[in-house]
Parts: structure tokens; sequence; C-alpha cells
């Protein structure tokens, strides 16, 4: 690892359960000197992503807060799928949950709640495991067969228990199913007594960012409510897939707008001549 890397990685030490670090924690978790430890953490907290507290120890900074509320603002999925998921929850009267992922985790991004209890359940920021509940396997069904087969290699036991497959043949197998249905549907993998319906969100590239997932209680779900909900979250997810692509073209239209006109090349009248390839000149203007 660069010292960049060990630096970065810092920040992977902190969870609910550990919200304050010292230079012994990161000492021994980087496998590198007291001094060199204090000098990564000095060095992120002169930039905020750190404070310091009492007793040398050292918690998140005002500078994630900051990133935070620009992430709220401006990020494109949040931005575009917000109105979607407000016409969802206002349509079906159910909650609605934004999902992205990095690695190897899922994260509630936005939502909206009918039941405030739900909301502890899932709340923003909180990592959760990419093989239970809808909003995740929708996202891991999705994902590139590079990263499939990397998460089979890493994570068999989990898949396993998952009851995703015993093998990589039965694991693919079932994320195909789920990809040819769009949807996905589970019933309390995450919280019991609730069931979620989730779509994916793709970029203008079509790879997976994230997942819109409806979250109904069990007992009201029935047969044709299932058909019902797997219909409205599919087309919010693709509404908001369109809402991508058009925020795409219209920033790539604006930065195109924006190349003065003499940076632009233009052909020239009278080009004399140049050398072909295999040695006599030949007119490329008017002869």
């Amino acid at each position: 690892m660069s010292s960049q890397d060990k630096m970065l990685g810092i920040l992977s030490l902190f969870s609910d359960a550990k919200v304050e670090i010292g230079h012994d924690d990161v000492a021994c978790t980087l496998g590198c000197s007291r001094a060199t430890a204090y000098r990564y953490l000095k060095a992120l907290a002169d930039t905020g992503v750190l404070a310091s507290v009492s007793g040398g120890a050292y918690v998140l900074g005002p500078r994630i807060i900051e990133l935070d509320r620009l992430i709220r603002r401006n990020d494109p999925l949040l931005t575009t799928a917000r109105p979607a998921m407000e016409s969802l929850s206002a349509e079906l009267q159910a909650s609605v949950m934004l999902c992205s992922y990095y690695g190897d985790q899922v994260l509630c991004t936005d939502s909206i709640w009918t039941q405030a209890s739900e909301r502890m359940d899932y709340e923003r920021g909180r990592p959760m495991s990419m093989f239970a509940g809808a909003m995740a396997k929708v996202i891991l069904a999705n994902v590139s067969p590079y990263q499939l087969r990397s998460l089979m290699l890493h994570h068999a036991e989990e898949i396993r228990r998952a009851g995703l497959g015993e093998n990589w043949k039965e694991f693919n197998a079932n994320m195909q199913r789920i990809r040819r249905e769009r949807t996905c549907v589970t019933h309390a993998e995450v919280v019991p007594g609730l069931t979620g319906v989730a779509a994916p969100i793709f970029d203008p590239e079509k790879k997976v960012l994230g997942s819109i997932t409806l979250v109904v209680s069990e007992k009201q779900l029935t047969a044709a409510s299932e058909s019902l909900l797997r219909t409205r979250v599919a087309d919010a997810a693709e509404r908001i897939g369109e809402g991508l692509s058009a925020l795409r073209s219209r920033s790539l239209g604006a930065q195109s707008a924006a190349v003065p006109a003499h940076q632009i090349a233009t052909p020239r009248k009278n080009a004399t001549r140049q050398r072909s390839p295999d040695g006599p000149r030949i007119g490329v203007g008017p002869t």
C-alpha cells in the first residue's frame, strides 16, 4: 500500500462500535510506527477530515459534514431520484428507499418513510450486506461478471447462507434470474415483518448505480399487490435512469457551448498538399 492508501485506510477504522481512534489503533492496523501514525492523523486533522478530542483521540471531523451537504444538494442520483421517490410514495402510500453501493456494502442514501419506526432500521449511511434484502440483491445481480466472480471468491460462505447458491453455477443462475425479472422481492430478510420490492437504477452507460425499493408490511402484501409494486418500482427506476441520461446530455451540451469559437477546428479553404503514405504528393484541396 502507498502512503496515500494507508492514510485513507484510516477512515475504515470508524464504525458504530468505534467512533474514536488513536495513534496505537492506526499503528497496529497499518503496521507502521507510532510516529508515522501521528503524521497521518495530523494530516487528516489539518484538512478537517478528522478532529482531535481529549486524550489524544480523533473523531470524524467537520469536513465530512461539509461534504455530506454537497452530496445531498448536488449528487446526480439523489437529485434525480427524489421526485420519482415522492411520486411513488404518494401513489402507493408506502415507504421508499434509495440505495447505492461500494465494495461489498450497500448504503441507504435517501428515503421517505410512512412509519417512523422503519427509519431507524434503514437510516441514511448505514452499511448493509450485499447479500440480504431486495435493495441489495437487485444491485448484486446487475454488477459486472468480473465483480460477481470476485464476490463469490471472497464471500462464498455469506452467499451460501443467503441462499444465493452453493457454487458459482448456482449463484450466477440466481443472478441471471433476478436480472431477467427486472425486480427483486424479499420477505423479512433485513427487518422482521417487512417486505422489500426493489429495482436497479442504471447510469447512461448502463452500469448499475444503485436501487430504488418499496418497503411494505408483509401483512398488507398479496399476490396482486406484489405484481403492482413490481411494476411501479421498475417504472420509477426507469424514469430515474432516463433523468440521469437527460442530465448527462444537458451537461455535455453546456460544455460544448462553453468552448470558444476560435478553439473549434474548421477545415481550411485552400489546403495545400500532403504526402501520401506511399510517397507521391496528393492534392487534398481544389485543383
